[in-house]
C-alpha cells in the first residue's frame, strides 16, 4: 500500500482530476483518508459503483452527499454497458474551467484523470466498460491491479488506473468490517468465522426474517460460533467425525451476503 501511495503521489502532478470509485454498499467506508492529502484541491468525480446491489433511493442520497463545489457524483453498474456519454460529460463539466482556459488559446485540452479506490471496488471494470476492450487487468479478488496504466477513453480524455489502496491502519473496526464484508480485504488475512459473525450481526439487525429463512434458524441470540454451528448443522456442513464445519459455514454466510441472497442491501445510510 505504501508503494501504491508513492506511485499515486508521483503521477498526481500530471493529473487534472480524480475519479474516486466507491462501492455503493459501503460508500463512506470506501473513502480512504490517506487520499485527501495526495489529491489536494484537484476536482473529484465520485463514482458510486455497483449501484445495482443497493436500493436506488439510498444511492441517490449518497450522490447528493458527495456533490460539492469542487466535486460531482454519478452512479452506475460498471459490469454492464456504462453510459460513457454521461461519464465523459460529467468529467468534462468538472474540468470546464481548465478546458475553457486552453480553448481561449486555441488548444483542445486533453483531460488526464486518475482512477482511485479501495481494492475490488470496480475501478478496472469501469475503465474496461468505457473503452470496451480488455486493456486493463481485472479480477474478482482485491489487489489485482499492480502498476499504473494509462488508457484513452475519448479523443481528449485519458485515464490512469491504480492499484486498490486500503487505509494505512484500521482504527475504525466497523469500517474495516464493512470493507471485509464487501470483499475489499484479502480473505487470506481474515478470520472468516469472525467476519461471518459480523455479517450475521448486521443481517440480524436489518434482514432478520431473510437470515432465519435462509439457514432455517430459530434463535440468533447466541454468539456467532453458536450461530455458525447451527448454520453448519442445517446445511449439512460436517467434518470427519461429525463435527460442524464452521469455516465452510462462515464462507457460505459471507458469500451469500455478497451474492444478494438477502436482497439489495446498503450498509451505510444517511
Amino acid at each position: 500500500m505504501t508503494k501504491a501511495i508513492r506511485a499515486m503521489r508521483a503521477d498526481m502532478a500530471v493529473v487534472d482530476s480524480v475519479i474516486y470509485v466507491l462501492d455503493a454498499r459501503a460508500p463512506l467506508s470506501c473513502v480512504n483518508p490517506a487520499f485527501d492529502e495526495i489529491i489536494g484541491t484537484k476536482p473529484r468525480l465520485y463514482v458510486l459503483n455497483k449501484v445495482d446491489l443497493v436500493p436506488l433511493q439510498e444511492a441517490e442520497k449518497w450522490k447528493q452527499y458527495f456533490r460539492s463545489e469542487n466535486s460531482d457524483c454519478i452512479s452506475l453498474d460498471s459490469t454492464r454497458n456504462t453510459n460513457a456519454g454521461a461519464f465523459i460529460n460529467a468529467l468534462k463539466a468538472l474540468n470546464k474551467e481548465k478546458i475553457d482556459r486552453y480553448s481561449e488559446r486555441g488548444v483542445k485540452k486533453t483531460i488526464r484523470a486518475m482512477v482511485i479506490g479501495v481494492p475490488n471496488c470496480g475501478k478496472s471494470t469501469l475503465i474496461n466498460s468505457l473503452i470496451a476492450k480488455k486493456k486493463t487487468i481485472t479480477g474478482n479478488k482485491p489487489g489485482v491491479t499492480r502498476s499504473l496504466q494509462w488508457v484513452r477513453i475519448d479523443e481528449y480524455i485519458e485515464l490512469v488506473d491504480t492499484p486498490g489502496t486500503l487505509y494505512p491502519d484500521f482504527s475504525d473496526q466497523k469500517k474495516a468490517a464493512r470493507l471485509a464484508m464487501i470483499g475489499s480485504i484479502n480473505e487470506d488475512i481474515l478470520d472468516m468465522p469472525a467476519l461471518a459473525g459480523e455479517t450475521i450481526k448486521f443481517l440480524a439487525e436489518n434482514r432478520e426474517k431473510e437470515l432465519k429463512a435462509r439457514y432455517n434458524l430459530t434463535d440468533i441470540s447466541g454468539d456467532y460460533l453458536e450461530n455458525l454451528a447451527e448454520v453448519a448443522r442445517n446445511k449439512g456442513f460436517l467434518l470427519k467425525g461429525g463435527e460442524y464445519d464452521i469455516e465452510r459455514a462462515a464462507k457460505a454466510v459471507v458469500n451469500d451476503f455478497r451474492k444478494q441472497a438477502f436482497g439489495k442491501i446498503i450498509m451505510e445510510t444517511l
